[in-house]
This record gives C-alpha cells, sequence and structure tokens, in this order.
C-alpha cells in the first residue's frame, strides 16, 4: 500500500473514531410526550433535537424553535412518565465545557410545587435563563489581564498600604466596633422589622388618606396668605410684647418692697378676723336690717307690722301654773335676763402706703360707685328720710 494511501486510511479511521465516541443529540422521545413551551431571552447555539433533561435525565428532546419578538420560544416534548409542577423553571445548560446545549427543566427552588405542567403550558421569561459561556470567561479574563483593571487593582493595593501603614490598632479597633455594632442591629433585628412594618403601615394609610391630605394643603394657602400679609404686624406684636415683659419685670422689681410689706401687715388683721369668729357674720347679718333684729323683717308690710301670738288658754295649765308658783315679795316679777356679752372690737394695725413706681405710665381705676335706694321701712323711720 502506498504512504498515500496509508494517509487516508489513517484519517478515515480516525473520523469513525470520532464520531463513535462523539453522543449526538436525541430524537423525540419514544413513548407518549406532551408538548411545552419554553420562553428564554437568548438560546445561544440550541438546535431542534437537542436534549431535554430533568436532574441530568433525558426525558424528551427539542421540536422546535421560533422568534416572538425579541424572545425566542422553544418547543420541548417530554415524556408522559415525567411528572412536573406548574411553575417549573428551564435553563440551556451544556454537557461540559465544549459539550453539546440542552434544555434542562427543574423545580423552582424556594418555592412551592403548584398544580402539573400540562400539554400547551408555557414557562415564562421570568422563569428561564442560560448558564456563562465559555467565550464570556475568555473575553472578561482577556479585558482584564490586557490592562483593564489590573492597572487599577494595583494602585488601589498601593494607596490602601500606604492609608493603613501604621494605623494597623486603630483600623483593629474601628473593624472590632464595627462587629459589636453588626451584633447589636441583629440582636434588634425583630425591632428593626416591627420599625419598618409600622413604617409602611403608616405609609399606606397615608397613601388612602392623599385625597384628604391634598385638601387639607389646599385649604392652608389663603391661611399663609394671610400670615405672609400680616407678617410685618405680627413681628411688631412679638417686639411689643418683649418690651412688656421688660416693664413687667420692672415693676414687679420696684414694688416688690412694698409688696411685701403690705402682706406682712395682713398678718395681724387676718388673725384678729380668725379671733372674731362666727360674731362678724352675725353682726353683718343684724346690721343690714338695723335697727330691728332680723326676725322682725318678715313682720314688716309696708307701712304696717303685723303681730302673730299664740295664746294657750289651757285652764288645767293656767291653774297649775298658779299652785306651783313661788309666794313672798317679787313672786310675781318676772326674772332678770343678763345682757348678751359684749365683744371688743380688734384695733387694726396702720397700713403703710404702697410706693408707686416712678418713671412708668401706671395708670389708676376709675370705679363708678351706682346709688342704690335704702329700703321703704327704713325711710320712713329714719328721721332724714331718703
Amino acid at each position: 500500500m502506498s504512504p498515500r494511501m496509508s494517509r487516508v486510511v489513517a484519517l478515515v479511521a480516525l473520523v469513525g473514531l470520532t464520531l463513535a465516541g462523539c453522543r449526538l443529540p436525541g430524537g423525540a422521545p419514544s413513548g407518549p410526550s406532551y408538548r411545552v413551551r419554553v420562553e428564554f431571552a437568548d438560546v445561544l447555539d440550541l438546535v431542534p433535537q437537542a436534549a431535554v433533561k430533568v436532574n441530568d435525565v433525558t426525558v424528551g428532546s427539542v421540536t422546535d424553535i421560533s422568534l416572538r419578538g425579541w424572545s425566542a420560544i422553544v418547543t420541548v416534548a417530554v415524556a408522559d412518565s415525567v411528572v412536573l409542577p406548574a411553575n417549573a423553571s428551564a435553563t440551556i445548560d451544556q454537557t461540559s465545557l465544549l459539550g453539546e446545549k440542552f434544555v434542562a427543566l427543574a423545580v423552582p427552588a424556594g418555592a412551592p410545587a403548584t398544580d402539573r405542567l400540562a400539554d400547551g403550558d408555557l414557562i415564562p421569561l421570568a422563569r428561564t435563563g442560560r448558564t456563562v459561556e465559555v467565550e464570556e470567561v475568555l473575553s472578561a479574563l482577556g479585558l482584564l489581564l490586557s490592562g483593564g483593571g489590573l492597572g487599577q487593582l494595583k494602585t488601589i493595593n498601593q494607596e490602601l498600604t500606604t492609608a493603613l501603614s501604621g494605623r494597623e490598632s486603630a483600623v483593629k479597633d474601628t473593624l472590632h466596633q464595627l462587629d459589636v455594632f453588626l451584633a447589636g442591629l441583629d440582636q434588634e433585628k425583630a425591632e428593626i422589622v416591627g420599625a419598618i412594618d409600622a413604617l409602611d403601615r403608616f405609609s399606606a394609610h397615608l397613601d388612602a388618606q392623599r385625597a384628604t391630605i391634598g385638601h387639607a394643603v389646599d385649604a392652608l394657602a389663603p391661611g399663609l396668605t394671610v400670615l405672609a400679609q400680616q407678617r410685618e404686624d405680627l413681628t411688631k406684636a412679638l417686639t411689643a410684647l418683649s418690651q412688656l415683659s421688660t416693664v413687667g419685670t420692672n415693676v414687679i422689681d420696684q414694688s416688690r418692697a412694698a409688696t411685701e410689706a403690705s402682706l406682712h401687715a395682713l398678718g395681724p388683721i387676718l388673725d384678729q378676723l380668725v379671733r372674731a369668729g362666727d360674731n362678724l357674720p352675725k353682726s353683718l347679718d343684724f346690721l343690714l336690717s338695723y335697727p330691728f333684729p332680723p326676725a322682725t323683717t318678715g313682720a314688716v308690710v309696708g307701712n304696717q307690722v303685723r303681730l302673730h301670738a299664740t295664746l294657750d288658754l289651757d285652764g288645767a295649765a293656767i291653774l297649775s301654773n298658779l299652785l306651783t308658783a313661788p309666794a313672798g315679795p317679787g313672786a310675781g316679777t318676772p326674772p332678770v335676763v343678763p345682757p348678751p356679752p359684749t365683744v371688743p372690737l380688734p384695733k387694726l394695725p396702720p397700713v403703710p402706703p404702697l410706693p408707686l413706681p416712678t418713671g412708668l405710665p401706671v395708670p389708676l381705676p376709675t370705679v363708678t360707685l351706682t346709688p342704690t335706694p335704702l329700703p321703704t321701712v327704713l325711710c320712713q323711720l329714719l328721721p332724714l328720710g331718703c
């Protein structure tokens, strides 16, 4: 065999071995199946007849790939024996670093399964994704190695070394305090969450009352306009009020000694009033009906005095009184009633005059006395008349 023929045979054998070692995409499932549509933002180099796997087990294949708007719709056929939840997720993965693409179906992580994925269902774009391509990784690594970020990282490292040099203890203490602070925050997590929830409820209440708050703000506009117009008058009033406090302080300071003396002088007067007791109200009661006692005011009607007498004409009582009366001189003399005791009025101590402060415009109050007519009975009894 010639050398050229030997090379051709070796090449054919190598291609055969390569095809034998490669796994070609499988077709549709052999048994009954149901079809599901999956929406992807990017299908990369996914092709029809690609495998569909669940937990790395082939359960179906891709039957169609179409474009809808800016998204790709991939139709897959899944064997009827495979039970998936209605909220299943889908991703485009690779069998190896340079292997073929396939569609991986899985139960959503962190969410409970709901119902069952049925024929004709759609897995939306929110539950689909894809893995990172080798080309993307190499491109990002090439961008980093070609000066895109290593120079900046070196500068940042040098600056951090210079800034922290000699301050290691302070930085360590800062990190320790930060750790204590974060631990405190972690212990107060429930309270912080409760405060955020309360703030959320308060914000929701404010949002529900938005129209009322808007009306209230609109109603404040005229009042604010009036306040703005009266700003000068309000300023003058506040200035005058500050001056009034100064004048009041001066008056109190200048009249303090006289006020204290008046209060000290009132002490003996109050003591004597306490000693007078009930005599003072009784005297005032008799003074209002002078010269008659208070009991006679009900008997005076106009110019006449009514007299009401009750006579006890019981003969037995009269005879008993005559028989039991003591004999002898002065037996018929009525008993002598002692005069009522007289209560001396206390002498009032002199009250020193109150000095008025000088240099201040303090107006004296004026009192108008209204003449009050005396009762008719007193007018007739008094010699001077009314």
